[in-house]
């Protein structure tokens, strides 16, 4: 039967499986509550991925995820998760964050700094073991690399757990998109640091410089442009940013990711900006998960990849709800807040699966060290509506506090 089977058939196989199988959990199971359908999908694609399907059923996986499938599935994947991570960096809001600087330099750089340095001590430890660090790894490299892996907020994901919990129009919930923002910034501009390549720097310096012009530019012909025709030309501008990034040196994800930052919101129809991010997370994102789960590996042990990934979730955890704490105390906040906002900005998702995705591809980390972030992720996101959504019932005042 395979022999007679052409590759765009085997292509739809794989396609069906990807759509149908975390559906069918996700919906028969009624997991939404400690799983979303995204966190589903994520899972998905580890279960389908070389270490679970692959060693189960060796020849099935063979035959379905073939060298020609692969490579179209992430010609798919890439596209999504650019246009992803450029809708992530046109939703960040620093304008309210600028009106309430004091208040969200403290709370963001705790936020960020705590977890960061807890995740870089976990990662000094994995250095004592062989099969953590990628072959294009310098020390330093990996050790700031996991370290913010721990510390990122997934600002997407988080927007669809508030929508959840009926928060995100709230105060509380534009309070914690006004941190998670100053971090997703804080985010890409390490790792644009780590991903410096020296002996590049010159042609990495250019394109930031020609990206600083052009952006200008950019901006002022959107100004004049109508809704309808910013849409192609934010498309356009994604193209040229994430190019330039990549010829650089840096990543396709990292130039995506500033070509939306430099873009202002309110040049779109937010209902319509909503619509966009729906249907990029159920048309395309589901590949990226596969694509992802793909890239998963246990050879260091599978025992030991989920020690990892505790060290880590427990590192990134506890980093969070410290940092806010500490914030918390500073700024006077009601008590029981700073657990409310610690475990919702604790929430790691799709941001921190592309930032894991961008250092293995630079070789800075190795499948092992990346399946144990992405278990950590998936960990970290699930906790959080069981955690935050009986604290808000308690605590309803909070929801409504402007700072």
């Amino acid at each position: 039967m395979h022999a007679v089977m052409t590759t765009t058939e085997i292509y739809l196989i794989a396609m069906a499986i990807i759509f149908t199988v975390p559906y069918l959990i996700w919906r028969l199971f009624n997991t939404d509550y400690y799983a979303p359908l995204v966190v589903v999908q994520i899972i998905a694609g580890i279960l389908l991925g070389p270490g679970i399907l692959g060693k189960v059923y060796p020849d099935y996986y063979a035959f379905v995820f073939s060298a020609p499938v692969v490579q179209s599935l992430n010609g798919i994947a890439l596209w999504a998760v650019m246009v992803f991570v450029w809708i992530a960096g046109i939703e960040l809001d620093l304008k309210k964050a600028w009106t309430h600087r004091r208040e969200s330099s403290i709370t963001a750089g705790l936020a960020l700094g705590t977890p960061l340095l807890f995740g870089s001590v976990a990662a000094a430890g994995m250095l004592m073991y062989e099969g953590w660090v990628g072959p294009q790894g310098m020390r330093w490299q990996f050790v700031m690399g996991i370290g913010m892996a721990c510390a990122v907020t997934a600002l997407p994901i988080l927007i669809l757990l508030m929508e959840k919990l009926a928060i995100l129009r709230q105060p509380i919930g534009q309070r914690i998109l006004r941190y998670a923002s100053l971090d997703d910034i804080a985010i890409w501009g390490v790792l644009a640091l780590i991903l410096m390549d020296w002996e590049r720097v010159g042609r990495q310096a250019g394109f930031l410089a020609a990206f600083a012009v052009l952006s200008y530019i950019f901006r002022k012909l959107m100004v004049w442009m109508p809704e309808r025709d910013r849409w192609y030309a934010g498309l356009i501008w994604l193209i040229i940013g994430a190019f330039g990034a990549d010829w650089a040196g840096l990543h396709y994800m990292v130039g995506a990711f500033l070509a939306g930052a430099v873009m202002d919101s309110d040049w779109f129809n937010q209902e319509h900006m909503d619509m966009l991010r729906h249907h990029v997370l159920l048309v395309m994102m589901p590949v990226f998960f596969l694509s992802t789960g793909l890239r998963t590996n246990w050879s260091v042990g599978g025992e030991a990849v989920f020690i990892a990934a505790a060290v880590l979730l427990v590192a990134s955890v506890a980093g969070k709800l410290i940092g806010i704490h500490i914030a918390g105390r500073v700024l006077k906040w009601a008590p029981g807040e700073s657990s409310i906002m610690g475990w919702l900005l604790q929430t790691k998702g799709l941001i921190m699966i592309i930032f894991a995705n961008i250092l293995l591809d630079k070789q800075i980390i190795t499948n092992e060290s990346f399946t144990a972030l992405l278990l950590m992720a998936i960990a970290s996101t699930m906790l959080t509506v069981p955690v935050v959504a009986p604290r808000l019932q308690r605590m309803k005042e909070i929801i409504f506090r402007t700072k």
